[in-house]
């Protein structure tokens, strides 16, 4: 039982350092180096398929090894945490749309204030809350409704990353786009639909 959590401990570090990596400037100006233009259009498809690819390994041992059962949520509160799963799901793909700007690379290596950098949007979601993708991914770990202990470790260890990635995009959002982002840090709430901010 040790040596299968050590096992997906280290699928979920290698999995968080090649993400950690490919989100990383240094590597999106060695892409931008390479592509030029074509990098805005490219990474984030390229790089949401290495997230995939590189965390399919995780997905497939702790299917074949999910360890022993701690607790299994019974019906109708079973369904109504799937639901709750399906409609953060659906969060993701908004928060591209919406903010499409926030991921350009282009973008995300130029000085605030310059028309490289652009200006901040905020539309649909991020209306709401700050970082949707935090949210969509703490609602669709914690709302299973069966837990293993394989499990439990693994999505522990996820919201520490989860919540330390986005520290790190926030500060480097307040780079990009300087006042006008603290400004909106201060309205909307990080993690909470409908709170001010200040977290």
């Amino acid at each position: 039982m040790v040596s299968s959590i050590i096992i997906l401990v280290f699928c979920l570090v290698a999995f968080a350092a090649i993400h950690s990596l490919t989100a990383s400037l240094s590597f999106k100006r060695f892409i931008m180096r390479g592509l030029g233009s074509r990098a805005d259009n490219l990474y984030v498809p390229v790089y949401s398929l290495i997230a995939v690819l590189t965390l399919l390994p995780l997905v497939y041992l702790l299917y074949k090894n999910p360890g022993r059962i701690l607790y299994i949520i019974p019906s109708p509160w079973r369904w109504i945490m799937v639901g709750g799963q399906l409609i953060a799901a659906v969060i993701a793909p908004m928060a591209f749309r919406d903010g499409a700007h926030r991921f350009k690379v282009r973008s995300q290596l130029s000085a605030p204030q310059t028309p490289e950098a652009g200006s901040l949007k905020i539309r649909g979601i991020y209306r709401w809350v700050r970082d949707p993708f935090l949210l969509s991914g703490l609602v669709i770990i914690w709302l299973t409704p069966i837990m293993t202990l394989n499990l439990l470790v693994i999505y522990l260890l996820t919201t520490i990353y989860l919540f330390l990635g986005s520290f790190h995009w926030e500060t480097r959002l307040v780079a990009q786009f300087g006042d006008e982002y603290r400004e909106y840090k201060k309205r909307v709430h990080r993690i909470i639909p409908g709170l001010r901010g200040r977290y």
